[in-house]
């Protein structure tokens, strides 16, 4: 087991917000922030320097827009996970953070309790969204749906597990539905998200209901 702290990287252009967020999550033993960057141009030479596991980033910075940014940012860093920080509910930003790769999103009106949590969801490869969001956000994506065969074929239990997924269960949650470990169900993800080309639970998610591999999608 890796008794490493989790690395942080705080991107975001609110100095206030930036630094009582680090200071929550430098209490936690199991959390190191690794650096503050107020631009999208300062996340990516900090990317690069300080190896994060999970980017906390704004929605919006002063060089553009950090939804759109995602790809370009986990570029550097594959296995970073990406928590989105907006101040907005709108459908199509939480959409557009799902399918650019984010592990999900946390409202800067919640406290940091619930920031802290979602940094340790993230870096044990959650889906960071409530079940009531995602099935908000779900319709949005299958009306962009665009069928596709380009994948390899997800197995059945592969199927049950994405069908989970998209009820917004944890993987703990999934392992106990379906009566075995939580290492298992992490292997059934990490093989369904390679076969769908996903680099988090929230994207092969997207990508199942694009190309209707789920039940009803």
């Amino acid at each position: 087991m890796n008794d490493e702290p989790v690395r942080v990287l705080i991107v975001d252009d609110h100095e206030v917000l930036a630094s009582s967020l680090a200071q929550a999550l430098d209490i936690e033993p199991d959390l190191q922030v690794v650096g503050r960057a107020g631009s999208l141009s300062a996340a990516e030479a900090m990317i690069t320097s300080t190896m994060p596991d999970v980017l906390l980033l704004d929605h919006r910075l002063p060089d553009g827009d950090g939804v759109g940014a995602i790809p370009r940012l986990r570029a550097l860093r594959p296995r970073m996970a990406v928590v989105v920080l907006t101040a907005s509910t709108a459908e199509h930003v939480l959409v557009s953070a799902i399918e650019s790769g984010a592990s999900g999103f946390v409202s800067k009106t919640r406290g940091l309790p619930e920031l802290v949590s979602a940094v340790r969801a993230a870096a044990a490869g959650e889906a960071v969204v409530s079940p009531e969001m995602l099935s908000r956000l779900l319709p949005r994506l299958q009306r962009q749906r665009n069928r596709g065969n380009g994948h390899q074929a997800l197995t059945e239990r592969e199927r049950e597990v994405l069908s989970l997924v998209a009820e917004g269960l944890t993987n703990a949650a999934i392992a106990e539905r379906l009566v075995v470990s939580v290492h298992t169900v992490r292997n059934h993800v990490a093989n369904l998200s390679a076969k769908l080309g996903a680099s988090s639970k929230l994207e092969a998610l997207a990508i199942a209901v694009r190309e209707g591999l789920l039940p009803d999608s």
